[in-house]
């Protein structure tokens, strides 16, 4: 498995992507293991379940992210008592 996780790394799939932004966080060690499990478990559910695994790609794997980081965020801000409002947008200056 742990070969397998390895190799996952270097493609364009949703678990290459998990694996490749793991390893930047944590280190290739812990992405290995954790996308070693990750490959076991669907094979799992492959195998007890029936269930078929479509591989959504890279990119939706990354705009889920995106979008998850973002909403994490926008709480953590309002938590503080901030607004969150994307770069770009005009801000009404205060007289």
């Amino acid at each position: 498995m742990r070969l397998a996780a390895t190799t996952i790394g270097r493609t364009d799939t949703a678990l290459g992507a998990f694996y490749r932004r793991l390893s930047t966080r944590t280190g290739k060690a812990k992405a290995v293991t954790a996308t070693a499990r990750k490959i076991a478990v669907l094979f799992y559910n492959a195998v007890r379940h029936g269930m078929d695994y479509v591989d959504p790609g890279a990119s939706s794997y990354e705009a889920r992210y995106r979008a998850r980081v973002i909403d994490n965020l926008q709480r953590r801000a309002k938590t503080f008592g901030f607004v969150l409002q994307p770069a770009g947008l005009a801000v009404d200056a205060v007289s």
